[in-house]
């Protein structure tokens, strides 16, 4: 239970029921910045609506809010109209916006039936979900779109890249993050006011509200000093200890995750600078066979009317599924789906570190760019699970020859990259290369049947070839074509000196 000598508090600016977070950055500097705008504008409606302000004041924040939406929506639509004027893209965009606006105007007609306060509840909880869900699939999917045309693709291949990127499971990511932001959004409100009420009833009846006591996340109330003052039932379920001898505990002492010196560093000093913090915690669970589980903590502080912290807010939710389905995704965003190997874009990501590193050490770095000879022999003649098969071997293969700081990436069809990083000598490469040939054209059994392939490799050499990243890749994709020209199963080296 909490003490009589807990001071009461009440809620500052300190608190976000809208937090931004890195997710929903789409790319675009300009929509970037006026989402954190339009995010900063619901996050101060909410806090006049929590701390029971004004309805003068209540609606010149919606109004405020909704003048910036239009011009927000006119920006949007001025810089897809560059890129798809009139395409069904931008058309079905600007459709979205319209709709938003109508829903404005009839949440607004109903004030004078619902009054005020109901009405600014009502939008809350509507522009949290619909910002969230329209920066994370429609905005993306548009930047995206914009991205893939800036990196050469036509205006269809750039919205099927796009839509292969946004669909799928992707949808199910989104749908699950939406539904749980709604509800961490509502709760916060909820509890935001229930701690207002702290000034005006006794404390057990504030804390034990419907909110509190029946959410299936584990929450705890802590002092200045993080020591315990209230929990609900479900911090004691998770915990297996009763809230009696729960209070008064040192919440580390209770949480072993935040027993990591470093993790509650970082967390204090975030709390320090900004109030809250958010992140994922492991535990290990000694009655479970020492299982290891996940939690999505969100820490905030809560200050009095003298902006003094007296309080934290600690709400542990179970997150153990969805965090493996972020990283299955993202593990899906970086691979090619059939040999696992990285993909384009892990691909570019590891040449930029590479180049980085081969500056810092000073040893040169190969960038070959491969193509197996024959392989559509092997498509026609065994069918196309015979050839993904195929591939799959030889990405076996590369993956066996490599060294600590080298990289194989496929690239799609049967071109990989391979990156020799580290070499003592320009020339290294050319025993490495000697291997992957070798591997290369040992034959290959698939279901029985024997198929052959060889590679034709071109090279070129950084820092000899001082080229950025995308240029290096098109270097040693000329000097692969010349390598097939000259004969197949060979590899030739870029004339670097031609661009000197």
């Amino acid at each position: 239970m909490i003490e009589n000598n807990i001071m009461p508090i009440s809620i500052t600016s300190s608190i976000d029921i809208f937090p931004w977070n890195k997710n929903f950055d789409t790319g675009i500097a300009i929509i970037d910045e006026q989402h954190k705008k339009l995010l900063e504008l619901v996050n101060t409606l909410a806090k006049h609506f929590v701390n029971q302000s004004d309805v003068i004041t209540l609606n010149t924040v919606f109004d405020e809010l909704t003048a910036y939406t239009i011009y927000h929506f006119e920006t949007e639509e001025a810089i897809w109209h560059q890129y798809f004027p009139n395409d069904e893209l931008e058309i079905a965009h600007k459709a979205t916006h319209q709709k938003f606006i109508d829903e404005i105007v009839k949440f607004r007609n109903s004030e004078s039936t619902v009054g005020t306060e109901q009405v600014i509840e009502s939008v809350l909880s509507f522009l949290t979900q619909w910002l969230a869900f329209h920066i994370l699939d429609n905005d993306k999917r548009m930047a995206k779109t914009i991205q893939a045309i800036q990196n050469g693709s036509t205006l269809e291949q750039a919205k099927t890249e796009s839509e292969g990127e946004m669909t799928g499971a992707m949808k199910v990511l989104i749908a699950t993050i939406l539904s749980m932001y709604d509800s961490i959004c509502n709760r916060t409100v909820q509890l935001m006011r229930e701690i207002l009420e702290r000034q005006k009833i006794e404390a057990k009846q504030r804390l034990s509200t419907n909110v509190f006591e029946n959410t299936l996340d584990a929450i705890c109330i802590t002092d200045k000093n993080f020591n315990i003052v209230e929990v609900n039932p479900s911090f004691c379920r998770v915990t297996e200890l009763d809230s009696e001898t729960l209070i008064s505990r040192y919440l580390p002492d209770v949480k072993p995750a935040l027993q990591n010196p470093v993790l509650f560093e970082k967390i204090t000093a975030e709390l320090d600078r900004c109030g809250h913090w958010s992140g994922e915690i492991c535990y290990q669970n000694l009655t479970e066979s020492n299982k290891h589980h996940e939690e999505w903590l969100t820490f905030s502080s809560v200050k009095n009317e003298l902006s003094v912290v007296t309080n934290y807010v600690a709400v542990f939710s179970n997150v153990s599924n969805l965090l493996e389905l972020k990283n299955e995704l993202e593990h899906h965003a970086y691979h090619d789906g059939l040999t696992g190997l990285p993909n384009r874009i892990l691909l570019y990501d590891r040449l930029k570190q590479a180049i980085l590193r081969a500056d810092r050490n000073h040893k040169p770095l190969a960038v070959c760019y491969l193509d197996l000879d024959g392989f559509k022999h092997v498509n026609d003649t065994l069918g196309h699970a015979a050839g993904d098969d195929l591939l799959k071997e030889v990405a076996h293969r590369f993956s066996k020859l490599l060294r600590a700081n080298d990289t194989v990436a496929r690239l799609g069809g049967d071109e990989f990259v391979i990156l020799f990083g580290d070499l003592t000598d320009a020339d290294d490469y050319k025993l490495l290369l000697d291997r992957v040939l070798q591997h290369i054209n040992e034959p290959i059994f698939i279901d029985g049947n024997e198929a052959n392939v060889s590679a034709s490799i071109g090279v070129t050499l950084y820092p000899l070839d001082k080229s950025p990243a995308d240029e290096l890749l098109e270097h040693a994709d000329v000097a692969m074509y010349h390598a097939k020209q000259s004969g197949k199963s060979q590899y030739q080296l870029y004339d670097y000196q031609r661009i000197c």
